[in-house]
Formats: structure tokens, sequence, C-alpha cells
């Protein structure tokens, strides 16, 4: 049967979602605990790659799985008992064959946090991007609402894309709010490209700080100004949840 897991993990753990020859990723860590349940290897399959030191509190995965192996509500207690702390299975779901959990993904969303004080509570260490200088919070607005919608997004990108491939994608909202010194920026669009989150986060900041300058930001969505070289830290990022 396809089992369809929600999963929450510590990024600063972890070498990020996809698997690799030294097995500290989550993705590495899920397929061996599913080996260990199920006497063979099982392949899982995420909804996209987080990069290493990013959070999640809503990634998405599937696996096949032998179906006379346990009943339905066991998986999730024994995932966990086998899984490393720094990563949890949060729910645990049978799904239709057909399922996909990146090609029948819709959108997905991201939280960046940022703390915005001349200190950070060291309980935000690894949580959140520590910005000191004063934020014009309605220039952050007009800069995020200026990456809402379908745009080339090439220069917002750490890769460059292989020959035919699209850096076209789609942000449907970028919402913004501030509690006391967090501020968050909640991003939700059809797919990203490599790092694209934390580029238009560190743009956006940049500029709400007096450090870019809005002009900028718009010669590189038109194509008429070089790539971006500025990524927020990987620590502030959350992918939220994964939407079907």
């Amino acid at each position: 049967m396809r089992l369809r897991f929600i999963l929450a993990y510590d990024g600063t753990l972890f070498s990020g979602w996809q698997s690799q020859a030294h097995g500290k990723t989550v993705q590495d860590a899920l397929e061996s605990s599913l080996k260990l349940l199920c006497a063979e290897s099982i392949t899982v399959y995420g909804s996209g790659r987080t990069d290493a030191g990013v959070h999640a509190l809503g990634q998405s995965a599937h696996a096949d799985v032998p179906d006379d192996r346990f009943p339905l509500r066991g998986w999730l207690p024994a995932l966990n008992a086998r899984l490393p702390e720094g990563v949890r299975v949060m729910s645990v779901k049978r799904v239709a064959p057909d399922f996909h959990a990146r090609f029948s993904a819709r959108s997905k969303i991201y939280r960046y946090t940022v703390w915005n004080a001349a200190v950070m509570p060291p309980l935000y260490l690894n949580r959140a991007w520590h910005v000191t200088g004063k934020l014009d919070l309605d220039l952050l607005k007009t800069v995020c609402e200026s990456f809402v919608g379908s745009h080339d997004f090439a220069a917002f990108s750490a890769r460059r894309l292989q020959p035919g491939r699209s850096s076209i994608r789609t942000v449907s909202a970028i919402r913004t709010s501030r509690q006391g010194r967090k501020l968050t920026l909640t991003f939700e669009g059809e797919g990203f490209l490599y790092k694209m989150v934390r580029m238009l986060a560190a743009s956006a900041i940049r500029c709400a700080g007096g450090r870019l300058d809005i002009g900028e930001i718009e010669r590189r969505l038109n194509g008429t100004a070089p790539r971006s070289t500025y990524v927020a830290p990987a620590g502030g990022l959350c992918l939220m949840r994964v939407v079907y």
C-alpha cells in the first residue's frame, strides 16, 4: 500500500532532505527506519528538497510498503521509535496508488523568520536570521508584493538551470507579520527554484534595511541586472505545509 507521511524535523541536525552517500539526511533516516521495519529497502519520495539547516513542520513524503506488515495505526509509533530524535513522523495516511508527494502537490508554504533587535535570545539560534538594523515594514511589504505573480526568477536562484528548463515560477502570496521583535515572511507558491525563498527573503530584508534599492530588485526580475548574491541563513527557513 502507498502511505503518505507528514514529517517535522530540525534541519540543523541534517544535511538536507535528499539522500546522500554519508547518510545524514532526512530521507536517509526515514528509509533506514522503513528498512528495519520491512526487512527490505523502501524508497521514500519527498515533495521537494530542503537544504542543510532548513527546518520543516509539514514536509510531505510517500512510500510503497508491504500492506500486511502493520495495521495502518501501527506505522506512526513504529517509525518514530526508530527515527533519530531530530525528526518525527507527525501523521501517516493511506493514499491512492497514483498519489505522488511531489507531482501531486499544488503549492508549498514556507515561513522565514527574522529577529529584529540588537540582541537575539539564544532560543532563536538556528531558528531565525538575526538582523539588528531598523527595517521599513511598509517598504518590506512593497518589495514582497513585487515578487507575487509569475516571473522569471533566474536571478534569484543559486543554481543555473539545465538547458530547456524554465526558471519561471508563480508566487501566489507573500504575507508579512510582526510580533514584537519577531518578523515572519510566509511564502506560498507552486514551486521554488534552488534557494529561491532564501534569496527573495534576503533581498526583501536588505531593501527594507536601506542596503538595497528596490529598483535593483525590479531589474533582476526583468532580467536587466546580474543575479543576486544575497542568501538568507538556512536556519530561518521552515517548510510549513504542502498543499494538495
